[in-house]
């Protein structure tokens, strides 16, 4: 089994008195994705990558450090953190079929019969009943709206796994009826730097700007709970630094390398999301997890 980083877990619980605050805490779950265990200062002091939030949660919470992954590709680790199964007992064919099972008791329906408003912000990657040739006019079934989230926004699997396009609950945003190039970064392996494979793509997507509108997303939904009677949980499954690793202008060059770039943007998305908590006073009673899926495959 590959190296999991370990949970990260900030807790700065109950300091203010009961009437102001949820009688549960606020959960906000952050999944990054091929993100090494050393690549994180707070884990490994020699990093050559800035991950300031990521140390703020260690700092100010707590470090789990004996940790691991179920598989050493994404799927697995995604539906045994929701489902709370070791995912060997299932066939893991996500191009062809939801992977939680209908009915199946995950955590955010859990939460949900607690009383916890449930969210998504992400990649999915554990499937739909879909197919190569699917109606995206329909809705997509077996989704996480299906298995426990009142709401979701995110992109079906990895960044470089055709068709790509954005989903809004159930739906897609807007239909992949578009055509996309292969793309390689020229003196990386092909699975390295910007890679992506050639496919089907919606008008409105670009690879961009896929971990920003993440990250807004995120921060526009802890917001809009601000002043709500009851608590939330809110997971955001990260599509970074997976490949493509696409960082965007102000990361380039925050390191020597094109993949440290991408960690040190997945940190400043942490940093977004611990800074929306403070903003909306939310922090004091809300318990925030970081974790990655198997490591650092790629690099």
């Amino acid at each position: 089994m590959h190296r999991l980083i370990a949970f990260v877990v900030l807790l700065i619980a109950f300091a203010v008195p009961a009437k102001d605050t949820p009688r549960n805490p606020n959960i906000v779950l952050i999944l990054a994705d091929d993100m090494g265990y050393g690549d994180a200062r707070c884990y490994n002091p020699k990093s050559k990558n800035p991950t300031h939030n990521i140390d703020r949660l260690a700092r100010e919470g707590m470090r789990f450090t004996d940790a691991h992954a179920p598989a050493s590709f994404c799927v697995p680790t995604r539906y045994g953190i929701l489902t709370g199964r070791y995912p060997h007992r299932i066939k893991l064919n996500w191009r062809s079929r939801a992977l939680v099972e209908k009915g199946r008791t995950t955590i955010p329906s859990a939460l949900r019969e607690k009383g916890y408003a449930t969210a998504m912000v992400g990649k999915w990657h554990l499937g739909f009943n879909d197919g190569p040739d699917y109606d995206y006019s329909k809705p997509l079934v077996g989704g996480p709206v299906d298995r426990g989230f009142d709401s979701y926004f995110g992109i079906p699997h990895s960044l470089d796994i055709v068709p790509y396009y954005y989903i809004r609950n159930a739906k897609a945003v807007r239909a992949p009826t578009g055509k996309i190039g292969p793309r390689n970064s020229e003196g990386w392996t092909r699975i390295q730097g910007e890679f992506w494979r050639e496919g089907s793509i919606s008008p409105d997507f670009k690879h961009v700007e896929v971990l920003p509108r993440l990250t807004e997303e995120s921060v526009k939904y802890i917001e809009g709970r601000k002043g709500a009677k009851n608590p939330f949980f809110l997971y955001v499954a990260l599509p970074a630094p997976h490949t493509p690793w696409l960082p965007t202008k102000k990361f380039q060059k925050k390191t020597n390398n094109m993949y440290g770039d991408f960690v040190a943007m997945v940190d400043d998305t942490v940093g977004q999301i611990l800074g929306a908590l403070d903003q909306t006073g939310m922090t004091k009673n809300t318990l925030v997890v970081f974790t990655s899926d198997n490591g650092p495959v790629w690099y």
